[in-house]
C-alpha cells in the first residue's frame, strides 16, 4: 500500500519514521529501495525536508491491528476526539516490529474509533508520550479532528504542562532551556550544530531536600525534550536512568521509572467553539515517591 503525506521539517528518514511509526532502520531500507518519494522523486535518507513537500511512501504490514485490554481512563470524549490517561510502561502506538501492547491497541479494544488519517500504525495519534511517562493525551476519532489537532500542535497552540521531580536544588523559580536536540546512536543529545530547535519553560512548584518539583512547559515537541533539557542543566529527572537520573536517591523513594507526568492539557476544540482544559493528578507510584521525598 502506498500512502501520501505532507512532510514535516527535518531529515527524510527521521520524518518518515515519526509520521508512519515505522522503525527508522526499516524506513532507511525502504528509502534505499526507492519506496519513498519526495514530490515524485526518490531521495537519500539524509535529504533535508523544509516542510510541506508531498511524500509518497510504500507502507508494509498493513494488516489490521489487534484490539487489546485493559482499558485506559477517559477524561473527555465527543464524536471527534477523546482525552485519555496513558499509563506508564505503555508505548503510544505500534511499530513495524511491535504491533501489540500499545495505547492504540487498548483504545481499539475499548471500541474507540480512531482517525484513519494517522496511518495504519498510528490511527488517531497526533502526539506521543514516552513509554515511561504517564498522563493526559488527546487522540483524534475523525480525520477532521486529526487534521485540526495536527495543525494546532505544529503551531504550538496546545498547552501541555508536565510535573517533573528532578535531582538537586534548582536555582531559579522560573527559567527556560533553549537548546537544539539531535540523535546520537540510541539517545537524544543537545546538538548545537545539527540539532533541531527545542525550547522548554520551567517553574518551581515545590522545593524538597535534595530535589525540586517542577512544572515543565514544552514549547516545541521533540523526542525526550524535557528529559534531555533537564539533564543538560544538571538536574536530571529522578528515576530516569537513560539520562542520569537513576541511583540511590531515586531508589530511596521507590522510583521505577522517570518522575514525569503529563498533568495538564489545554486546547481550543478544533471543530467546536468550546475550550478543553483537563488536569490529571499524579498516579499512585509518583504520588508515593513525592510523599517520601517530603
Amino acid at each position: 500500500m502506498r500512502r501520501t503525506l505532507d512532510a514535516e521539517e527535518g531529515r527524510l528518514d527521521a520524518v518518515v519514521a515519526k509520521m508512519t511509526g515505522e522503525a527508522r532502520a526499516d524506513v532507511q531500507r525502504a528509502i534505499a529501495a526507492g519506496k519513498v518519494h519526495v514530490d515524485g522523486e526518490p531521495r537519500s535518507k539524509s535529504f533535508r525536508l523544509r516542510g510541506g513537500e508531498r511524500l509518497s511512501i510504500e507502507i508494509v504490514g498493513d494488516e489490521p491491528l489487534a484490539p487489546e485490554g485493559p482499558s485506559v481512563p477517559i477524561r473527555y470524549e465527543d464524536e471527534h476526539l477523546v482525552v485519555i490517561v496513558k499509563p506508564a510502561g505503555v508505548l503510544t502506538h505500534p511499530t513495524a516490529g511491535r504491533r501489540g501492547g500499545t495505547l492504540v491497541n487498548r483504545l481499539l479494544g475499548m471500541g474507540v474509533p480512531l482517525a484513519p488519517a494517522g496511518g495504519p500504525l498510528r490511527p488517531g495519534i497526533v502526539h506521543r508520550l514516552d513509554a515511561g511517562t504517564s498522563g493526559l493525551m488527546v487522540v483524534a476519532k475523525t480525520d477532521e479532528a486529526y487534521a485540526g489537532l495536527r495543525s494546532m500542535f505544529r503551531n504550538h497552540d496546545v498547552q501541555r504542562v508536565y510535573l517533573a521531580l528532578v535531582r538537586g536544588a534548582v536555582a531559579d523559580d522560573s527559567f527556560a532551556v533553549d537548546a537544539p536536540l539531535g540523535r546520537r546512536a540510541a539517545k537524544i543529545v543537545v546538538d548545537a550544530t545539527g540539532g533541531r530547535c527545542a525550547e522548554t519553560g520551567f517553574e518551581v512548584r515545590e522545593r524538597l531536600e535534595g530535589a525540586t518539583l517542577l512544572e515543565a512547559f514544552p514549547r516545541t515537541g521533540r523526542t525526550h525534550q524535557i528529559r534531555v533539557h533537564l539533564a543538560a542543566i544538571g538536574h536530571p529527572i529522578l528515576g530516569d536512568r537513560a539520562y542520569g537520573g537513576g541511583g540511590d536517591d531515586a531508589r530511596r523513594i521507590g522510583l521505577e521509572r522517570p518522575f514525569l507526568h503529563a498533568w495538564r492539557l489545554s486546547f481550543a476544540h478544533p471543530l467546536d467553539p468550546e475550550r478543553v482544559e483537563i488536569e490529571e493528578d499524579l498516579p499512585e507510584d509518583l504520588a508515593t515517591a513525592l510523599s517520601r521525598s517530603r
